[in-house]
């Protein structure tokens, strides 16, 4: 029986299940104080018969490096009382499990390449809502380097309607998260992109800035299909906007341009909590 956490910054989906593909039980709790959030987390998966290995993908910044003592943190993320926190070394000891850990964007993609049939190939999950984050898998394996990437903070170009927003980032104020994550959207506007009227040209404006981390990740990184999700993505038509505007900014210049595409999660909401399930039948294995 492997277990896995999705740890949002809201909540965390908790999950129980003989392998990725076959969860037999889940929970949600809401995020609090780490100590009260992780306590309960453990409270959850103890109770459900005994588990042989712990996935973890959590929301960030987070150290991924195996050799690093402080591996398995969530390190300099702005929510209060969690940064500096140790969530895998926490659960490991308080479970008695081998624990996986990686970014939840990261475990997302990895789910989606495994639904997606291919073996090897490229893919980028970028979700959009309350941060904006990306994981990328390249040849079937996640990329970390010497972290994990921040998709959500690079710089795009300001839409030509969007001059005068400064952004919301407190680090870096108009990068990617800081004018199209959900936070910016009401901001700006006062409500949320899906209550915005169809023809506010908000939805163009947030479409340009996604379509141009989409464009980036071909550009940069050669993917052959960034998933885009998350909850700004659930707004109608917008996915659809976005690949169009990725299109156009292609310009049918890069190689590969035909078979680049942006779609919906195939997995849905259900995404993250499979990568987790796939980060502990790894560390089960490695155990």
């Amino acid at each position: 029986m492997l277990g896995a956490i999705e740890a949002g910054g809201t909540k965390f989906v908790l999950a129980v299940g003989p392998s990725p593909d076959r969860i037999t039980a889940r929970h949600t709790i809401p995020t609090r104080d780490p100590a009260t959030t992780l306590a309960e987390a453990a409270e959850w998966l103890a109770g459900q018969g005994g588990i042989t290995a712990l996935g973890i993908g959590s929301f960030g910044p987070v150290e991924l490096d195996r050799t690093a003592p402080r591996w398995g943190f969530i390190t300099t993320t702005p929510k209060p009382g969690w940064a500096d926190c140790d969530v895998a070394g926490y659960l490991a000891g308080a479970l008695g499990v081998p624990v996986g850990f990686d970014t939840d964007v990261n475990a997302a993609a990895l789910a989606e390449h495994a639904a997606s049939g291919s073996t090897g190939g490229s893919l980028a999950y970028l979700t959009v809502g309350t941060g904006i984050g990306g994981g990328l898998v390249l040849d079937g394996r996640p990329v970390h380097g010497i972290a994990h990437p921040e998709v959500g903070h690079i710089y795009p170009r300001r839409h030509p309607d969007d001059r005068d927003f400064p952004g919301t980032c407190p680090s870096h104020g108009d990068c990617l998260e800081g004018l199209a994550s959900g936070p910016a959207i009401m901001a700006r506007w006062g409500t949320s992109l899906s209550h915005l009227p169809a023809d506010h040209p908000g939805h163009a404006i947030i479409a340009d800035y996604i379509a141009q981390a989409c464009h980036m990740l071909f550009a940069s990184v050669a993917v052959e299909e960034v998933v885009v999700g998350g909850g700004v993505a659930n707004t109608p038509g917008l996915v659809e906007r976005v690949a169009q505007r990725a299109r156009e900014l292609d310009a049918g210049y890069l190689p590969g341009t035909a078979r680049h595409c942006v779609i919906r999660p195939r997995l849905g909401s259900d995404a993250g909590i499979t990568g987790a399930m796939m980060l502990a039948k790894a560390a089960a294995a490695e155990a």
